[in-house]
């Protein structure tokens, strides 16, 4: 990985934690290593530690006094709190969208979607949840709330690395591809009530799936003892 060179440090730094996080090379409960990462990229303590105050902030760190940092863990409840007033905001989104997008918008999420397809087919998980990802980007924007879209970003950024974890199944994988399917066809009638409430059950499957997978953990005494 490249050294980091860059005005505002602990900004590029908190990307590249993130990262990290997201892709599971620094697990759930881990302790973070200063000395480790302030090597690997080539900065002081200082902008990393400002790093990890943001990253703590998001819900992605633990800072534990006097004793550095952790990557939060994740537990059902708390992921199901998240997921419930994400559910809220999507569908809203959703039914703003319909009232809302032009038909050129509406064309281009049928396009990521098309484009979704293609890779689900030759099971290209990466580039699946990349386009997945832009389609929901795409029906946030065209709310047109932008208060709406900074929460949402907030609480997505908490929970996205069971979101858009790789420990899915095959049955699961096709049961999101028909949620999809279903959300473009209620879009393209701007059905918004449909809508809303297809993006909130969509984010309720995933909640399931996530805990059969053991992407995240019910809070044990043990953690509570260490937290």
């Amino acid at each position: 990985m490249s050294k980091i060179q860059h005005r505002n440090l602990y900004l590029e730094v908190a990307d590249r934690i993130r990262e990290l996080i997201e892709q599971g090379d620094l697990a759930p409960g881990e302790r973070i290593s200063e000395k480790e990462l302030c090597e690997r990229f080539g900065v002081s303590r200082t902008p990393l530690r400002e790093a990890l105050k943001v990253l703590a902030a998001e819900g992605l760190t633990e800072l534990l006094p006097n004793r550095g940092a952790r990557v939060m863990r994740l537990t059902v409840k708390m992921v199901k709190d998240t997921y419930d007033l994400m559910g809220a905001l999507e569908g809203l989104s959703g039914e703003l969208a319909c009232r809302n997008i032009s038909d050129e918008g509406i064309r281009e999420i049928r396009r990521l979607h098309d484009t979704m397809l293609m890779h689900y087919r030759e099971r290209n998980l990466a580039e699946y949840f990349q386009i997945n990802q832009q389609i929901h980007e795409g029906i946030l924007q065209a709310s047109g709330n932008e208060v709406l879209q900074e929460m949402y970003k907030g609480l997505n950024q908490r929970v996205k690395r069971v979101r858009y974890s790789k420990k899915m199944t095959e049955s699961f994988w096709r049961r999101a591809v028909q949620d999809h399917e279903h959300m473009i066809v209620a879009l393209e009638a701007r059905d918004g009530k449909r809508l809303g409430q297809i993006l909130r059950d969509h984010l309720c499957n995933k909640l399931e799936v996530a805990s059969l997978a053991g992407v995240i953990e019910e809070a044990s005494a043990a953690d509570e003892m260490t937290a």
